[in-house]
């Protein structure tokens, strides 16, 4: 039986983070993680491609909240304590130099998430910090006032202990056994696949939609980036955060309003359409992109809208001005299940939030349990937000571990 102060449960991002906040503050104490797999940070390995998408560059609490459609009132509170300045000078103390690049994304200067693996790596080294990979826990309970622990390499006793093991079906069981209200799973972050002749040969293109799904009140906005698959982009992974429950409750399958002109209406489109009927009549409709649309799609579109390659805008009629209005604007797309957005896969789902006290991160259920990341029913759309989420939530808790 080896004894500790501090067991965390999740060799990721929360965890590392706890542990050298907790270890840095106070030295004497003792402090493990517990990793089932025979790497630790796989996750943040593989964050924005590679680079590790840090945090996101927006400074105000309550508009960061926003980005979290699971957590954000939750999170409102923690965000005033500690979040995306507070990360960046976090970094900044320990040598990681980072970027803000147009969009907001935050990465490190070096373009590697290895740069943030080997600062918690080394800082854990410096710190006495003990990480064990291939400890897959098996169990924890109660024992007077410290906790037990069951792993596949042996017994752990400690005072305090925190999950961080993210979407772990298998902890998500022992909580649930201990009283914690489970939300189930769903994904979240996903691209949508759709097999259409009129995206078909556009892999690579991306422009501005607008992106509303049928029968339903889900839509978002921004670019979108047409794949050989179907659909990506920022306005489509954002739709599939904030409709993770219904999307999956839609079984994956649904179809969805694509609005390419963005904010004008079908009405807008056909006077405008009408308008080039008048000014350019000799003009072939398909060799002129309009509304600052990629030549390809426009292209695409015209010959959706059964005007030929060699159609004058003279010769098109009123159905053909009307249809190509409808497919400015009102194009119907079918969805047929998803993909996982690059190799980060993010979900809806875990603990309960009422079971969590927001100011310390500790269970309402049992002293001295924490959690921290995604094992919290939890999560934001793309962009650095997930790891914003873990940095707080690991702050606090041990800011919480360490007033004890």
């Amino acid at each position: 039986m080896m004894n500790y102060d501090l067991i965390i449960v999740g060799g990721g991002a929360a965890g590392f983070f706890t542990a050298i906040n907790v270890a840095e503050n106070d030295p004497k104490l003792r402090i493990a993680i517990l990793e089932r797999g025979k790497e630790v940070l796989s996750k943040v390995r593989v964050s924005g491609g590679g680079r590790c998408n840090v945090t996101h560059a927006e400074f105000i609490p309550n508009e960061l909240a926003k980005n979290y459609p699971r957590g954000e009132k939750e999170l409102k509170g923690p965000f005033h304590r500690f979040m995306t300045g507070d990360t960046m000078d976090w970094f900044d103390r320990r040598g990681v130099a980072l970027k803000i690049e147009d969009d907001g994304r935050i990465f490190p200067v070096s373009n590697s998430s290895e740069t943030i693996i080997d600062c918690f790596m080394s800082e854990s080294k410096r710190l006495g910090v003990n990480v064990l990979t291939n400890h897959s826990v098996k169990s924890f309970y109660k024992k007077n006032d410290r906790w037990e622990i069951e792993s596949s390499q042996g017994d752990f006793s400690t005072t305090k202990l925190m999950i961080a093991t993210g979407s772990n079906p298998k902890i998500w069981k022992l909580l649930q056994h201990m009283d914690h209200q489970i939300i189930e799973a769903v994904p979240s972050l996903f691209t949508f696949n759709i097999k259409d002749s009129r995206i078909k040969d556009l892999p690579g293109l991306v422009t501005n939609a607008t992106i509303q799904v049928k029968n339903s009140k889900l839509s978002s906005e921004g670019p979108v980036l047409i794949t050989h698959w179907g659909m990506s982009g920022p306005a489509i992974l954002k739709l599939s955060a904030w409709g993770a429950i219904e999307l999956n409750a839609f079984e994956y399958n649904f179809e969805i309003r694509v609005n390419w002109l963005q904010y004008n209406s079908q009405q807008d489109a056909l006077e405008a359409l009408k308008e080039l009927k008048n000014n350019s009549p000799k003009q072939q409709v398909i060799t002129y992109a309009q509304f600052d649309l990629p030549k390809r799609l426009w292209k695409s579109l015209v010959l959706a809208s059964g005007i030929q390659n060699d159609t004058r805008w003279a010769d098109v009629n009123k159905l053909q001005l009307k249809k190509l209005s409808e497919e400015l604007t009102q194009g119907l797309f079918l969805v047929k299940g998803k993909s996982t957005f690059k190799e980060e896969f993010v979900t809806a789902g875990g603990v309960d939030l009422k079971m969590v006290n927001f100011k310390t991160f500790e269970s309402k259920k049992h002293k001295n349990l924490y959690f921290a990341g995604e094992v919290l029913n939890i999560d934001a759309i793309t962009g650095g937000f997930n790891f914003q989420n873990a940095w707080t939530g690991a702050f606090m808790a041990a800011k919480a571990i360490l007033s004890d």
